[in-house]
């Protein structure tokens, strides 16, 4: 129940790592999921067995009850054979039940308090695996994953595990004692009843049993559906833009449509051949009464029986049956459940990025970086990147060009290690990158990318992300550097101003600019700007590249550029094909040589001056 407990289980559940694929994970057994599940209470055992014991008081009350006032209903029948009723009695036994339906009810108080707590620190547990989890899984896990499924199975399908815990299980817990407990009572008052009603009440369990087999199918395929429907309405969403740009709103609700309507199909099955347990149950159910109504009065004719020991009996079946109705009614939510918990622990059985053996780090890096007969594909059997071999020396800036597809980010990525060489060797200052702890690496470096990325907060906290403990000071004078402090000053709150989760109260300069005063905070020894200034205009361009300048100056630097006039004064250029390298070089080197580069270089600036020509007529 404490935290410590907690924290301990976090610890275990962290280290998990299974080599299964993802593909067989959806084929994990009701049984084994629910097992599974049932592992992350181990470490609450006294919780559970307070659960236990304050369930087993408050059904032993409510089993008590229907026998004593079963004397009451015996004191009253006396009166109609016209013997005297003893009110005071019956008073005293109205006052007991009391008493006892009281104490039943405190005790279940208790039980679902600490029950409460129990199931929410367990998906605590489980939330804090999962956010774990995601983040020592590889790139290319991602690269395979619809968004939105992962977003629906870390939020919705871990909600519903939640709600299950909450309430199935003190439900389970106390159906499993009244069961016991009842048939002790109802042995006690006719042994030969409860053999009759016994005969008969296993069916409800044989159903319930081949019914939800029979669901759980659709149960899966729900909470996949599920899924697929909240993946494709987050792409819908981020790209709407683009949706109402190119008018294709009717083809997107038509899809969304199809979705919706698989959603439903599994869900309507799924429902529907959950319920037929309830109207079977309660058939059952209603013929046990009968049964037992008709043999009760033939026993209390017979003198065998009183009224009241008939009338307790038939209010202990009711007691018996409910566990299995509420099953009954529950079992679907418990399918679902288990379904969603799969789908949780496929994420967290995703095989991890292979840890390093050797970790080492660098107190002060030079930024030496060489590629050494490097080969690398997503699938080993078809490679997009071979032999590729250079080397930059600290303070250099290397420019990486080419066609795209042409591997220019995947040659990046594999220096950052957000994927791991097929062959080959990579290193900085002449250790391998394989021998890094990829956090220690990957504080080697500050990226500016084409694309940026900034969070809902203030602009202070953005500027900041990369490093803590940042003083007011280092954040004004990287905002400086970057040449957005002025801006930023003109806004209504300066750097308190906060950005919206869209991002859309600044300009796509502006974000650029704040994204190089966040690398510049980090102090890189290995600066990475991936199409930094594509996306602005002419005269922002040379506001981001006189900031980049002050950023890269004695700092190695790679610069992945389409516009070759930008990169004219870099150390090396490498010109990438088809995931080689086909050349390497200064500008002028490259451009003496007249190959790949050149022409390239070309072709860019004959698409200049017709530009220019175009726009001096129109202008004139």
């Amino acid at each position: 129940m404490s935290l410590k407990v907690t924290k301990k289980l976090l610890a275990k559940y962290q280290k998990e790592n299974s080599t299964r694929s993802h593909s067989t994970m959806g084929s994990q057994a009701f049984g084994q999921t629910l097992k599974r599940l049932a592992g992350y209470l181990g470490p609450y055992k006294t919780g559970l067995v307070i659960v236990v014991v304050t369930a087993a008081a408050s059904t032993l009350f409510a089993i008590l009850a229907p026998a004593i006032l079963g004397r009451a209903i015996t004191e009253l029948f006396q009166g109609v054979n016209g013997e005297t009723i003893d009110f005071s009695k019956i008073l005293k036994i109205l006052i007991l039940l009391g008493v006892l339906y009281l104490l039943s009810g405190f005790f279940t108080y208790i039980q679902e308090y600490i029950m409460t707590g129990i199931s929410q620190k367990v998906v605590y547990v489980l939330r804090k695996a999962i956010n774990d989890k995601l983040a020592r899984l590889p790139i290319c896990y991602f690269d395979d994953m619809n968004h939105g499924d992962i977003l629906s199975r870390a939020v919705n399908d871990l909600e519903k595990v939640s709600n299950t815990l909450r309430q199935s299980l003190t439900q389970f817990i106390t159906s499993s004692i009244t069961m016991i407990g009842v048939s002790i009572m109802m042995i006690a008052i006719s042994p030969l009843l409860t053999i009759a009603a016994f005969v008969i009440l296993p069916l409800s369990i044989l159903i319930s049993k081949m019914v939800i087999a029979k669901s759980q199918i659709y149960f899966k395929g729900q909470q996949k559906s599920l899924g697929e429907l909240n993946g494709y309405v987050e792409e819908m969403y981020d790209g709407h833009e683009i949706v109402k740009a190119f008018g294709q709103e009717q083809q997107t609700i038509s899809h969304f449509e199809k979705l919706n309507n698989k959603l439903y199909r599994h869900g309507w099955r799924a429902q529907f051949i959950s319920s037929i347990i309830m109207p079977v149950i309660r058939f059952i159910n209603n013929i046990v009464y009968v049964l037992i109504s008709v043999l009760g009065s033939i026993f209390v004719i017979q003198r065998i029986l009183n009224i009241g020991e008939v009338q307790a009996f038939v209010m202990y079946i009711r007691l018996f049956s409910q566990p299995i109705t509420r099953a009954a009614n529950i079992s679907n939510i418990i399918q679902s459940t288990a379904a969603a918990a799969a789908r949780v622990f496929e994420i967290l059985d995703e095989q991890e990025e292979t840890p390093s053996i050797i970790n080492q780090e660098l107190q002060n890096p030079d930024g030496h970086v060489s590629f050494e007969h490097v080969m690398f594909g997503y699938d080993q059997g078809h490679p997009i990147m071979e032999d590729v071999s250079f080397d930059i020396k600290p303070g250099q800036t290397a420019a990486i060009v080419g066609s795209t597809g042409a591997g220019k980010t995947t040659l990046l990525h594999l220096l950052l290690r957000f994927y791991e060489a097929n062959s080959g060797r990579i290193t900085i200052d002449g250790l391998p990158v394989d021998d890094f702890n990829r956090n220690e690496l990957r504080r080697m470096f500050g990226l500016v990318l084409q694309d940026t990325w900034l969070f809902h907060g203030t602009i202070r906290e953005n500027i900041a992300y990369g490093r803590e403990h940042v003083t007011e000071e280092e954040i004004v004078y990287a905002a400086k550097a970057a040449n957005c402090d002025h801006f930023i000053r003109t806004l209504s709150d300066g750097y308190d101003t906060m950005l919206n989760e869209s991002v859309s109260n600044i300009s796509q300069g502006q974000k650029q600019l704040l994204t190089i005063a966040r690398a510049i905070i980090c102090n890189p020894s290995i600066l990475v700007l991936d199409e930094a200034t594509s996306n602005v205009d002419v005269r922002t361009e040379h506001s981001i590249q006189h900031a980049l300048k002050r950023l890269m100056r004695g700092r190695t630097s790679f610069i992945i550029a389409h516009r070759l006039s930008t990169i004219r004064n870099a150390d090396t250029i490498l010109v990438m094909d088809q995931g080689e390298v086909v050349e390497q070089g200064s500008h002028e080197t490259l451009l003496e040589r007249g190959g790949f580069y050149a022409e390239l270089y070309a072709s860019q600036s004959s698409d200049g001056a017709i530009h220019h020509k175009n726009a001096g007529g129109a202008l004139s």
